[in-house]
């Protein structure tokens, strides 16, 4: 997206967006055999923006779709938590450090720290859209650009380690360690 928008325009870069995001569908479709719904849900608005973008010749609508998605993550972590009763980042997060756990063992996190991380993430995300929207608005379409491909992976990355700190802290001591239990006597 970023280099054609920079060599060609951003019409050229919104027919680029739509077609690796249909790109995606297909490679998980012919991969798995089916598709995670996230994929539909970005493909759709990415069809949906782009479409209207191309066809009225205005970047406004492209511009809506980071605004769109962030907002979609923010109120599907609120609804999950608190009206599902599934926690979707202790859920990702879980599978993540188990993974990294040299032992194998179980992260044990308090639940009361899952929902604030959950809640985090609702703030976080609920403010990136707002912010790409403000920025859309207010700034130049070059600086839009820039700011959603490096501001918004930065932004994410940035809270990804603050989690990743955050749970660290809060982690018993032994678990920080690598220790276990077991002793070498046993």
């Amino acid at each position: 997206f970023f280099a054609v928008f920079k060599l060609v325009d951003i019409y050229w870069a919104t027919a680029l967006l739509m077609l690796t995001t249909l790109i995606q569908v297909a490679y998980c479709y012919f991969k798995d055999g089916k598709v995670p719904t996230r994929h539909w849900v970005f493909f759709a608005i990415a069809v949906v923006l782009g479409t209207l973008t191309l066809v009225f010749h205005d970047e406004q609508f492209v511009k809506w779709k980071a605004t769109i998605v962030y907002a979609i993550f923010s109120v599907t972590l609120l609804v999950s938590r608190y009206v599902l009763g599934k926690n979707l980042v202790k859920k990702a997060l879980s599978s993540i450090l188990e993974n990294a756990s040299e032992s194998k063992q179980e992260i044990n996190v308090p639940e009361a720290l899952w929902n604030k991380l959950n809640l985090f993430w609702v703030a976080v995300t609920a403010g990136i859209s707002a912010l790409n929207i403000y920025i859309a608005y207010n700034f130049s379409l070059d600086f839009w650009v820039n700011f959603k491909v490096f501001g918004l992976l930065i932004a994410t990355f940035a809270y990804m380690i603050a989690t990743g700190f955050y749970i660290y802290r809060h982690m018993p001591k032994e678990q920080k360690d690598g220790s276990s239990d077991v002793s070498i006597d046993e």
